[in-house]
């Protein structure tokens, strides 16, 4: 392989790359590394592919028609968008430059280091910028002012003020374009908001690329720009999410809607979204009530939301991840954890539609492993020995216990004995069964999100 320099211009370089005997120039932008938060400012990326690969790199899949991807296996290449470890068009290219003709490709793996690197992976994608001609960027107001009626980059007509979250505000828009109405997301102007949004959308792009039929009960990503110093995320429109819409059906005393059956359907929806995520080593760590948005009332139909916590397998996995009514207990104690913890929340989920009420309240965490153990038994000894947060709630002997703030005095905390057939009230034994295969305390006795979809409870009846 040969490799030449054309030019370079700060922002981009021009390169003629020689290919099992096939001369190719193309023009590279800068990329930031995955994870990077070196972003001072933000620009106009232009994507131009500075990966070239045949379809032999793709898991595809002819049978499935319509281009569609055989997920037998992760996809290994991106077709344009991303590019890093040495690909098997790559490697296929050394093999045949690699001839006993006097070793004049010796210098074949420098030359790589250009465009590949073996540890890193690198991603770009395109951001626009929408601005008002003759105007400068900056804005009067950190925050954006919502105001209805009123159109937003041109195209988007703002009709409903949803709410706010930590690090944004949503409104319903109809798309002046599309003739359709979506959900805006506009997040604050805040640069560890602006980035965590940044793999909110990288996220969201990846999994809907896999899904073009959108059969995998995920968020559809539409459209996302930099607008009046606020990144905007536009999606599809949903409704209600299960936690507001079950505590509105509560204050005004209406029918119960989270019935076996509807209960059943929510179930095997998640399930379905967490097997397709977990497939693409995708960990959503933040699965809740909020978390799940309703798409049809009447046809019981969610879909899975916010990917603004999730992280790859592959990522340096950190301890403080999923809310606490709804966090593995491997994660409350400091183990290793994988895609199981998403299985342990939705078995809390789906605990709190059955019941109306949150399996482990929000109190202290200590509090929350007592009515942990006491419902769903002992903490396996291995897991306790790993956990690097055990001395925080157990003593030596493994007793658990918390600290009297007021009199600095150590206190053991008695368990209050009961069972998960209690505390869900329900006569349906296919049912309990299956919430406690999601809440097994040990992640390696959790089910797969594969391996709980035949469960025996999902096939009942209700009609």
């Amino acid at each position: 392989m040969n490799v030449e320099m054309m030019g370079f211009d700060g922002r981009r370089m021009t390169v003629e790359r020689e290919f099992c005997g096939k001369l190719i120039h193309f023009t590279s932008p800068i990329l930031r590394e995955k994870g990077s938060s070196e972003i001072s400012s933000v620009e106009e990326i232009q994507v131009i592919d500075a990966y070239t690969a045949d379809q032999s790199t793709f898991t595809h899949d002819e049978d499935m028609g319509n281009g569609g991807y055989n997920l037998q296996s992760p996809p290994t290449v991106n077709d344009g968008h991303e590019f890093g470890k040495l690909g098997t068009f790559d490697r296929e290219c050394q093999d045949a430059g690699a001839v006993g003709d006097g070793g004049e490709d010796h210098d074949t793996d420098a030359e790589l280091q250009l465009y590949s690197s073996h540890e890193d992976e690198y991603e770009i994608f395109e951001l626009r910028i929408i601005h008002r001609k003759n105007r400068t960027g900056f804005e009067e107001n950190k925050d954006l002012p919502i105001v209805l009626n009123s159109v937003i980059a041109g195209r988007y007509y703002i009709t409903e003020y949803i709410g706010s979250a930590a690090f944004s505000k949503v409104v319903q828009a109809h798309d002046l374009q599309t003739g359709i109405d979506v959900c805006l997301k506009i997040i604050k102007n805040d640069k560890g908001f602006f980035d965590q949004s940044l793999d909110e959308i990288k996220l969201l792009k990846f999994v809907n690329k896999y899904d073009p039929a959108d059969e995998c009960h995920i968020l559809r990503l539409y459209d996302y720009f930099y607008h009046q110093e606020h990144l905007f995320i536009v999606c599809e429109l949903l409704r209600a999410n299960l936690y507001e819409f079950q505590k509105y059906n509560q204050d005004i005393g209406g029918d119960v809607y989270f019935t076996l059956r509807r209960i059943q359907a929510i179930a095997r929806q998640c399930l379905e979204a967490l097997e397709y995520l977990h497939h693409l080593r995708i960990i959503h760590c933040d699965l809740k009530p909020e978390n799940i948005l309703i798409k049809s009332y009447s046809r019981c139909e969610v879909k899975v939301i916010d990917l603004g916590s999730s992280c790859f397998q592959t990522d340096t996995l950190c301890f403080y991840v999923q809310s606490r009514s709804y966090r593995a207990p491997e994660v409350i104690l400091g183990c290793s954890y994988d895609e199981k913890i998403d299985i342990w929340s939705l078995g809390c989920i789906l605990a709190e539609l059955c019941t109306g009420d949150v399996l482990f309240p929000n109190e202290s965490v200590v509090t929350i492993l007592a009515r942990m153990i006491g419902i769903l038994g002992p903490i396996d000894m291995e897991m306790l020995k790993k956990g690097q947060e055990t001395p925080k709630y157990f003593t030596d002997d493994y007793d658990l216990y918390h600290k009297n703030e007021e009199t600095d005095q150590v206190e053991y905390i008695i368990l209050e004995r009961s069972s998960l057939a209690h505390h869900l009230q329900a006569n349906d034994a296919a049912f309990i069964d299956f919430v406690n295969t999601l809440l097994q305390i040990n992640p390696k006795k959790r089910p797969t999100a594969s391996r709980a979809l035949q469960h025996r409870w999902l096939s009942v009846s209700y009609e």
